[in-house]
């Protein structure tokens, strides 16, 4: 007869090992290790719990009302229509947030290009730029384009938005979609060698939003925090300040650089301002704020320089 003992006390060393596994963060967190260390490293122990319980929380959905098109009262009594309860949200007229999670890209409100669906503490960028209409704009990091249309929105239609990407795919998507909001100021350009040189002193405002680790945003996209490794983080932060010192030079004398990403850690955001600074006497910083995924919305860094 076979002793149960072995069987008996691997049982136990299971019991043990699940016992074990619920003190340890980065297992409860569903987290890699080295990114748990990092986020306690950068933010401190009581700030990156805080935050890290929160990035596992399901995240809302919010839209940007289209002021080009309609405002949020009238945005309000369309989706009710539609079925869709939803409701105003922080200090922007322009957001609102969704009470019960419902797809909206095929309602008749959304095709016809009266919002975009649009993180709250995304739709805070464009408004830390707070461009002048008739001036001109830079969106050099535009991607598909969502910044670029609210930044439109708040021009007033007025001016000129020069949206630029690497990726040529993303900027076809924004020419779509400024077509549906109805924006006529946008134009979008491949940047290619001699791009950014060629626009040197030509912006009233420039927008940077970077390539970033995406930590602010892991709700919505948790997979990519085990695709991210330590050696991606530094190749991202000498990325975001390669393309800081190059790009910058677009901007005109007394005109406005705002640098974003979507990360909550600080040598991602305000160290990157304090080694620009450094080397460039020629801006100041006039704020900055970090939005944390405790605050509600997704996790942001925003920044607004000037150039003397």
């Amino acid at each position: 007869m076979v002793s149960p003992l072995p069987f008996l006390e691997s049982v136990d060393r299971y019991h043990e090992r699940v016992k074990n596994a619920a003190t340890i963060r980065s297992i409860t967190a569903s987290i890699p290790e080295w990114l748990d260390e990092l986020g306690e490293v950068e933010l401190g122990k009581e700030k990156w719990e805080k935050e890290l319980n929160f990035l596992n929380k399901e995240a809302d959905v919010f839209i940007r009302v289209n002021s080009i098109k309609k405002n949020s009262k009238q945005i309000l009594a369309e989706l009710e229509k539609e079925g869709i309860k939803a409701e105003p949200y922080g200090k922007l007229q322009e957001t609102l947030r969704l009470v019960e999670r419902k797809p909206l890209n095929r309602l008749a409100s959304y095709l016809q290009g009266s919002y975009e669906i649009q993180d709250a503490g995304s739709q805070l960028i464009a408004h830390f730029l707070s461009p002048e209409k008739n001036t001109k704009v830079i969106d050099a990091c535009a991607g598909a384009g969502g910044k670029s249309l609210h930044i439109a929105a708040i021009m007033q239609n007025k001016g000129s938005i020069l949206s630029m990407d690497i990726e040529s795919n993303k900027l076809k998507e924004l020419e779509k979609r400024a077509t549906r909001a109805g924006v006529r100021i946008i134009q979008t350009r491949d940047i290619k060698p001699g791009t950014i040189e060629s626009l040197t002193s030509s912006a009233d405002y420039l927008l940077l939003d970077v390539p970033c680790s995406g930590i602010g945003v892991l709700r919505r996209n948790p997979d990519d925090k085990w695709k991210l490794n330590k050696e991606r983080i530094i190749e991202l932060i000498s990325i975001q300040q390669k393309i800081l010192q190059e790009y910058s030079r677009m901007v005109k004398t007394k005109g406005v650089l705002v640098y974003a990403t979507c990360s909550i850690l600080p040598s991602e955001n305000d160290k990157q301002i304090e080694q620009f600074l450094t080397s460039n006497k020629d801006f100041v910083l006039e704020k900055k704020q970090t939005i944390y995924p405790s605050e509600g919305s997704d996790g942001y860094f925003m920044a607004r320089l000037k150039r003397l």
